[in-house]
Formats: structure tokens, C-alpha cells, sequence
């Protein structure tokens, strides 16, 4: 969900039971868009990291479609992710990878997620299935919207995530080594359950003393 200035404003949340979450929300009266989805993302920047460095994304996913998007740098000291991203619709998803790599850039990141998407009071409320673990992302138009949102899920707000699943990742290789490559796939985490805190994060579905 884009304002007129093509910013995503949105915010994340870890979630120990997905499901119960979902029922939640049809509940509440929530209409679903999309049906559960598998989605392959790639992630590209230049030999020199300068997209990383200045926190920028060009990512390339493929689902129902296939989507190029740019992600600007997040603002910082919000309460919610602000940034700018632009996002366009291509017809051939090797075609545009091989244009992007004969451009200079690389693939520095393959991962994958299960995603179902509602759609709820000007939000949209996508929940997450990654190889490390379970989500949420509430999508709207400012984060007073947003915090209204997860307010009405019973979400606790102090528990939001910010950053990208991908700095995420980067969490997770400092207690597992083998996890260096860029390959965030459900196969390389197979047998392999995360917990919360190597995540570095809390579940917005648990109440904490």
C-alpha cells in the first residue's frame, strides 16, 4: 500500500501462532486478497556492497507475478519503517535477472516465504512464513493507522520490528556459522527451529511480565 509519494510504511511483528492470528483477522472481518503464496525473492547490489552501505534494496521476486522493486533507506527515529519503494511489474524473471547482472549487479541474497495477504482498515496485513520463523507485516498509509491496526490484533507494540528479514538473517550467522552463504531457503533450514532471542526479537503474540 503506496501513498502518493510511493513510500511503504509499514512494521513488522514476530508471531508464535500464525494461525490463531489469521482467524483473528477473518473474525474481525478482514477480506482476503491473496491466498497463501510461495514467493522467490533475489536480492542484487553492485561488487562494492554500495546498495547495503547506504541501506538500499533492489530485489527481484517472483510469485504470482514478477516484481522489480527499489527500496530506499528507511527514515530514521520513526515508530514505524518509512521508506521510499518502486516497485514495477516485468514479464520474464531470468530475462530481467540476466539484464540486472549484465548491468553490474550480483545476486547477494536467494530467499524464500509462504505469504497470505488481507486487506483490513486501509491496511494491508500480510502474515509470513520464513524458513526461521513467522510474521507479520502491517502495511498503511501513516503509523497511527498501523498502530491502530495492531492494537485491534492484540499485538504488543513494543515488540516491532523495524528492519528487513534480511538484517534478520544477518542475526541469525552469529550462532550459526554454516548459515555465511546467501541462501535463505526452507531446505537450508530444515531441521532447524530459530529461537526468538538468536533472532533478536520478542513475539507480539505473547503477553511478557
Amino acid at each position: 500500500m503506496k501513498n502518493k509519494s510511493d513510500q511503504e510504511i509499514e512494521v513488522k511483528f514476530y508471531i508464535i501462532d500464525l494461525s490463531l492470528i489469521e482467524q483473528k483477522l477473518i473474525d474481525m472481518g478482514a477480506d482476503l486478497v491473496q491466498e497463501r503464496i510461495f514467493e522467490s525473492n533475489l536480492r542484487f547490489d553492485r561488487p562494492d556492497k554500495s546498495l547495503q552501505k547506504q541501506r538500499q534494496v533492489l530485489r527481484l521476486r517472483r510469485d504470482t507475478q514478477n516484481i522489480l522493486t527499489f527500496k530506499g533507506a528507511a527514515e530514521e527515529g520513526s515508530l514505524v519503517s518509512i521508506r521510499q519503494e518502486i516497485e514495477v511489474v516485468v514479464d520474464d524473471f531470468e530475462t530481467t535477472r540476466l539484464l540486472l547482472e549484465l548491468l553490474g549487479y550480483r545476486v547477494v541474497m536467494e530467499y524464500e516465504k509462504y505469504r497470505t495477504t488481507y486487506s483490513y482498515q486501509n491496511c494491508l496485513v500480510v502474515l509470513d512464513e520464513l524458513p526461521y520463523g513467522t510474521f507479520i507485516e502491517i502495511e498503511g498509509p501513516d503509523g497511527k493507522t498501523i498502530q491502530k491496526v495492531a492494537q485491534e490484533l492484540n499485538l504488543q507494540w513494543d515488540t516491532r520490528v523495524t528492519t528487513s528479514y534480511v538484517y534478520l538473517f544477518d542475526n541469525i550467522k552469529e550462532h550459526y556459522p554454516e548459515f555465511e552463504g546467501k541462501n535463505l531457503s526452507f531446505s537450508a533450514f530444515s531441521g532447524k527451529r530459530i529461537m526468538p532471542d538468536e533472532l533478536k526479537v520478542h513475539p507480539a503474540d505473547v503477553r511478557h511480565k
